[in-house]
Parts: structure tokens; sequence; C-alpha cells
């Protein structure tokens, strides 16, 4: 791990959480820490945080980032998909908070051997557990038809241009490194388009793709409901419109007592509302943070309670 990550919406979410002394919170995405920490210092002198992470270079470095903390933070390396078992292993079944910040860090985009900058030569990569052993990047662009591709670019990336970029890359394989696929992306479409990159959306889709962000989210989200007392609070900062629409319907649908299909004449669902919306617009960055960090720009938070 390289550089050093900035928290995005660290008040916005710490207030969010409703952190309080001797709390128990959950830290999904604990990242370098920096969320972490403010966690930790707000709910001293006793509150405990259990943090999770796929990435074991992330999570050494939370550790050191938490080291003054003690036994009051326990960090795991594991998905978020797996929050529900890993919480129930640490003691943390009941929880009065639990955080998911949904960005690509600074230190992962920094790491070329990661693959997850087009700006930046290194192997295509991109899963965030480098120890893991599913498919990278380089498999799915060299193996997939052009016909998955497209599919792909398009529904993760919602690339507009999806088709010629995929048939693109089929001709030009085998493509194993990250300015390779550039070019070819580049050659296809142009060097600019408008504020965008024109491999900007082809990456993220590639990413998500790799490490399944958004069935992992789908997974996630209901675990951490689950956790919450009564009164506890969930949180969320997504960066781009596939996961926060993930995240809106999902606290959306759990804030109603009847999600049957409107045309319905009688409530057939035995459905309960879980949450109660704490945020009915999502919080963005102040015009302060986006100018000290400009990639904090696309982040927006959502935050819900537990009913009970």
């Amino acid at each position: 791990m390289v550089g050093s990550h900035v928290p995005v919406l660290l008040h916005e979410a710490v207030s969010g959480l409703r952190v309080e002394s001797g709390g128990h919170y959950v830290d999904a995405t604990v990242g370098g820490g920096g969320h972490a920490r403010e966690i930790l210092a707000t709910s001293g002198p006793d509150g405990r945080l259990l943090g999770l992470d796929r990435d074991p270079g992330a999570l050494q470095m939370a550790g050191e980032e938490l080291a003054e903390f003690g036994d009051r933070v326990i960090l795991v390396h594991a998905s978020f998909a797996q929050l529900g078992d890993v919480a129930a292993a640490h003691g943390f079944s009941s929880a009065d908070g639990v955080l998911f910040d949904l960005g690509l860090s600074s230190n992962q985009l920094a790491d070329a051997e990661r693959g997850f900058s087009f700006t930046s030569e290194g192997p295509l990569d991109m899963r965030f557990d480098p120890t893991s052993a599913s498919p990278t990047a380089a498999d799915l662009i060299n193996e997939l038809s052009a016909e998955s591709l497209a599919g792909l670019f398009f529904e993760f990336g919602e690339e507009k241009q999806s088709r010629r970029i995929a048939a693109a890359v089929v001709e030009a394989r085998p493509i194993h490194g990250t300015r390779d696929l550039v070019e070819v992306i580049e050659e296809t479409v142009g060097r600019r388009r408008g504020r965008l990159h024109p491999a900007t959306l082809v990456f993220q889709a590639l990413r998500i793709a790799v490490n399944q962000e958004l069935s992992a989210l789908q997974a996630a989200l209901p675990h951490a409901v689950g956790l919450l007392r009564p009164r506890g609070r969930l949180a969320v900062i997504a960066f781009h419109s596939l996961e926060d629409r993930i995240v809106k319907r999902f606290i959306r649908r759990e804030s109603k007592d009847c999600v049957c299909p409107r045309e319905l004449p009688v409530c057939t669902c035995d459905h309960t509302a879980t949450l109660r919306v704490i945020t009915r617009k999502p919080m963005y960055p102040t015009k302060e943070e986006m100018a000290k960090n400009p990639r904090s720009r696309s982040a927006r938070l959502r935050v819900a309670e537990r009913k009970g």
C-alpha cells in the first residue's frame, strides 16, 4: 500500500451513525481505517468496533492506524457478503451501527500492480483480494465473448459504446496490461469524452464484475439490518448510481409495512418495516471537502435507523 487514504464524508457518516460512548459498531469496509478511527475515538473509552475488508493490504494498514485502540478493535479479512457470520463469530451479533464505504481507496488506485487505474501501466488484475483464486480482469477480457463483454460493459458501467468497445477488445486479444486496454478503448471511441476519460466506465465495469460488488452488497444489506439493535443506524456511502440505487431501493422497501404490487387490492406479503429513513435525500460532500479531495465529488451518503 502506498500513499494515504482520505475518508470521505467522515463527520457526516459518524454523525449519521449517532456514535455514542460504549457502543458496538461495524465498519464493513474498513480500508485504511479513517472512518473506524473516528468511530473509536467518539465511542471511547470503551466502545468497540469490528472491521472487515477483502484487501489484506488494507487490513494491515488499518491495523497500524488503529493500533492505539488495542482490543477495542477487531479486524477480519472477509467480504461484507459474509457479514452475518463474521459478526456472530466475533461477538457482534448486536450492533449500534453499521457503516459501508463502497469507494475504491486512494491506495488501491495508486498501486499500479493492482490494475485499478487506467492512468498507470500494470497487470489487469482488479481483485480486491489478490490472494484469492477468483478470475482477474485479464481473464474476463481475454476469455469472454464479445456479446458477454458488451453486456458486462453496459450493465456494470452503463457504457453506451459497449458493443463497439467489446468488438475491438476481442479483435485485439490477448490483452494483459492496463495501457493495452486503454489504447484499444481510445482507438475505438476517441481520447476524450467530456469530463470522463473514455476508459472510465469500462474499468468500473470490470472491477465490479471481478469482485461481484453489486451481488455482495445485495447480500450484505439484510445482514447489516439483522445485526442492528432497535434505533441502531445503517450508513452507506456510495460512489456511483448502480450501488446507490441498490441501497436506495433496499432502504425504501425495508421502511414499508407492505411491499405488494400496487395493483393488488389486498396486502398478501406479510412484510413488516424494519427501518426508518433518516436521510430522505442523500448527503453529499461540501464544496470544501470536494476542493480538498476531488475524488469525493461523486460520493453520497444514505442513513436509516432500525425500528423496534
